[in-house]
């Protein structure tokens, strides 16, 4: 019967004869484990369906799949009905014949049982291999061996990344978040940490800023109630650790501006991030947007008398002895260098401090 089943597999299904000489003495050791078990379990010795099986490794469930598992069943099933036609007296035929529909019903069971479980603990293991991963970036341990990791789970090394911190949502809302960013057209590595959930997203749909931004801004719902900051973009994985450094920052921080939007910008909270002690963001401020004004002392000295007067365009032109268009002109020209508008309280609160934080610093 054993011979039979494996002339039948080779015949009848292409896979078996791509397989290794390895994978296909496996298969040759469960068709003869499966018989042997219908004999002991005719016969009401005691037996388990599943220790069919235990003949074959663990690995088997990676080199074999489970489609392939049940063309082996259905076909030992079949051949051995064959047998019972032909080698077994009559009498005997139609209880056993019952009796391997039974027996094969069991062992498809037991198969579905195995793959099952093999799948489990993929998936516990991929949630393990991500989670470290993830937590590899915010730690800035993004070496070769975690890029290893993440290339295992799928991640491809040229795709541009953004990092995102919320609250964590129940379990539930994990795998939902998942579902939606895939949706969108985003990769995403993603994992708890405390009352926080860390997301790294990729894919090819990463490419800008505001487009990246407004992706994320469509998930917000599947995160914990609370604000979701968005890092700037990193060209890499190897690089995704500033990302995670300015959107945790951003997450601490967000705290300070309860009227700001439910997604923000990691730059969008750069004076509450300064504020709070984040050195990077202290940085921006006074070496990167402070020396844009500088640059130019007529424009600083607007923008310092533009705030002072309280935004008012007629008393700043007074205090400066300019007309009110020069004001205006100059005004633009801040928000065309700086990317702020000082007419705007809250980007003028920008610019108030860089300036402050540009001083100390000079």
């Amino acid at each position: 019967m054993n011979t039979a089943t494996l002339t039948a597999l080779e015949a009848n299904h292409s896979w078996f004869e791509s397989l290794d000489a390895e994978s296909r003495s496996w298969i040759s050791v469960l068709a003869r484990s499966g018989i042997d078990g219908f004999v002991k379990w005719f016969s009401g010795e005691e037996f388990e369906p599943e220790s069919v099986f235990d003949a074959a490794p663990r690995a088997m469930t990676q080199r074999i799949s489970l489609q392939q598992t049940v063309d082996l069943v259905r076909t030992t099933t079949e051949v051995v009905e064959q047998q019972i036609q032909t080698q077994l007296p009559r009498g005997d035929r139609q209880a056993l014949q019952m009796g391997i529909m039974h027996y094969s019903r069991e062992i498809a069971f037991a198969a579905a049982g195995v793959y099952a479980r093999a799948a489990e603990a993929r998936g516990a293991w991929d949630s393990r291999i991500e989670a470290t991963v993830v937590d590899a970036v915010v730690r800035a341990e993004t070496d070769e061996a975690v890029l290893s990791r993440a290339s295992t789970l799928g991640w491809r090394a040229d795709s541009k990344v953004v990092v995102a911190i919320g609250g964590a949502p129940e379990t539930s809302g994990v795998h939902a978040l998942r579902k939606a960013a895939t949706k969108l057209g985003l990769d995403i590595l993603v994992a708890p940490q405390g009352d926080r959930l860390v997301c790294i997203f990729g894919g090819s749909v990463v490419a800008t800023e505001l487009h990246t931004y407004e992706l994320i801004c469509q998930l917000h719902d599947h995160f914990a109630d609370g604000p979701v900051v968005v890092g700037p973009i990193a060209d890499s994985l190897a690089g995704a650790h500033e990302s995670a450094r300015a959107a945790a920052s951003g997450y601490r921080a967000a705290r300070a501006w309860p009227e700001g939007p439910e997604t923000l910008m990691s730059a969008d909270l750069l004076p509450e991030r300064a504020l709070s002690g984040d050195g990077h963001a202290r940085r921006t401020l006074a070496t990167e947007l402070y020396p844009r004004l500088a640059a130019n002392k007529e424009l600083l000295e607007t923008c310092v008398g533009y705030l002072d007067a309280g935004c008012s365009m007629e008393a700043t032109a007074r205090a400066l002895y300019v007309h009110p268009n020069t004001v205006r002109y100059r005004l633009k020209r801040i928000q065309e260098i700086t990317g702020y508008n000082p007419s705007d309280a809250r980007e003028g609160y920008v610019l108030r401090m860089a300036i402050t934080l540009g001083r100390l610093h000079g």
